[in-house]
């Protein structure tokens, strides 16, 4: 009887860090034949390839890019599908002899790649309603303390004070009967895959003055022609393409809902906060092999080592 052996999972680098670090130009640096995979879910959208920072023609011209500006500002975009497309780059760049490398700083996409999506039913809405008032009136803290009782793994994961990841271990537990703990044991990726992942670091007080001079950069590029042209396009603000940091504070600018000053500086102070959230995850994260923001000969030689293993 004729046996088939199961192929080996796919090879894929996936470069993890907070904006504004050099994540691309990393990719870039590897030394190795590298297509460029987006795994951003702001830099899908077609109508702001400046705001949201997208490769630029000379960085194209080095790798070939996908899965950047494919989507116009109306579309969605979630975590699901976009892991979906991630494979199917991921098979086609392989097939070429090429290492495919994803670049992004949205932990959950990454998440749902690696592990896949906890098949978790529609929580009905009474039930979320119930732990939301309970949530206001005894806060957080209460939940989580019965959390862990009721899912001692999931609860050492999350802060006491996080009002979200504690309502909503709660609400799942009422509405299914099930832990998330549960139900994220039963998620499965949409294809396996061998991953190197690289996480890029930096400490928050040295990155922030780069953030808004990169997007001071960005205003002189043209971003402020760039979002009215969007908004040509698609004047709806609660469009998801809208929903970016720099889109919306642009767009309100747009709408005379703000001065262009007051727009600037909401950008700044949303990616900073933006920027945080990021460098929290990455810190938590532990698939990641952590380098220095700039230290592209260290992530070459890393990659290299693992590719020989």
């Amino acid at each position: 009887m004729e046996e088939h052996s199961t192929p080996p999972p796919m090879k894929v680098v996936c470069i993890l860090g907070p904006t504004g670090t050099g994540k691309t130009r990393a990719a870039l640096s590897l030394g190795h034949a590298v297509e460029v995979i987006n795994f951003d879910s702001r830099q899908v959208y077609r109508d702001f390839p400046i705001i949201t920072a997208q490769p630029d023609e000379d960085e194209r011209a080095m790798a070939p890019h996908h899965l950047y500006g494919f989507l116009p500002t109306r579309a969605p975009m979630n975590a699901a599908h976009m892991a979906e497309l991630a494979v199917r780059t991921i098979r086609a760049v392989t097939e070429r002899g090429n290492l495919p490398v994803l670049v992004g700083g949205t932990g959950l996409y990454l998440r749902v790649l690696l592990e896949g999506i906890a098949p978790i039913p529609e929580i009905p809405r009474a039930v979320r309603q119930r732990v939301l008032e309970r949530l206001e009136r005894e806060g957080p803290q209460v939940l989580h303390a019965e959390l862990q009782d009721i899912d001692p793994l999931y609860a050492s994961k999350i802060h006491p004070n996080d009002s979200q990841r504690n309502a909503r271990a709660q609400e799942v537990w009422l509405a299914t009967g099930e832990t998330l703990s549960s139900w994220h044991a039963k998620a499965r990726p949409v294809e396996p895959l061998d991953a190197f992942c690289l996480g890029v670091t930096v400490d928050l007080d040295t990155l922030t003055p780069k953030l808004a001079a990169r997007i001071d950069e960005m205003m002189q590029q043209g971003a402020l022609e760039e979002a009215r042209t969007a908004y040509e396009h698609c004047s709806d603000p609660s469009a998801p393409g809208w929903s970016g940091i720099g889109c919306a504070e642009l767009l309100s600018w747009i709408l005379e809902q703000s001065t262009l000053d007051q727009a600037r500086d909401l950008w700044i102070r949303n990616t900073r906060a933006y920027a945080k959230r990021q460098i929290t995850w990455c810190r938590r994260e532990e698939r990641l092999q952590r380098f220095q923001a700039g230290d592209e000969p260290g992530m070459a030689r890393a990659v290299t080592e693992w590719l020989e293993q």
